[in-house]
């Protein structure tokens, strides 16, 4: 029976040129991501949604009656995942999904009554605080992350 030979080029985890985990960008964005989830979890439990259907409703309340392409392009979800999260929110009673009458091809989504009432429960269950930012602070991360995303969207078109 034989083994392998160690590697030869080994790097010593000591070494200065070698990147950790911690400095990782896509490690940073990814575990907060994480945090996110954790934070907005007692809150998105109170209202009975998940995260992906609590922004679905939240582009609604932006632009009620949008397309479902429309849709999933604000919220960059394909139609194969936003379709069950709307079938969901119809059957919760917060959203309506019909056929466009000026072109078949297309369905709307537009907020029901019920819909519309999860925003008073929503607006009083902030995060901001729990950020630690300031509001000129959270602003420029914010703006950095939007401008990430859409630099990291254009390099895969390409």
């Amino acid at each position: 029976m034989t083994t392998s030979a160690p590697a030869q080029a080994r790097v010593s985890p000591d070494d200065p040129d070698v990147l950790k985990l911690s400095d990782y960008l896509c490690f940073a964005v990814y575990s907060a991501n994480l945090a996110f989830g954790k934070a907005y979890k007692p809150i998105l439990d109170k209202l009975g949604l998940t995260y992906t259907q609590y922004i679905t409703v939240i582009a609604l309340w932006e632009d009620n009656n949008q397309t479902v392409s429309g849709l999933g392009e604000k919220l960059f979800l394909e139609s194969n995942t936003l379709t069950p999260i709307l079938k969901k929110l119809e059957a919760m009673g917060y959203l309506r999904r019909q056929r466009d009458p000026e072109d078949e091809r297309q369905v709307r989504v537009g907020l029901t009554d019920a819909g519309f009432n999860l925003r008073e429960q929503a607006l009083s269950m902030s995060l901001f605080d729990e950020t630690g930012l300031t509001h000129d602070e959270f602003e420029k991360v914010q703006n950095a992350i939007a401008t990430l995303r859409d630099n990291l969207l254009k390099s895969v078109r390409k």
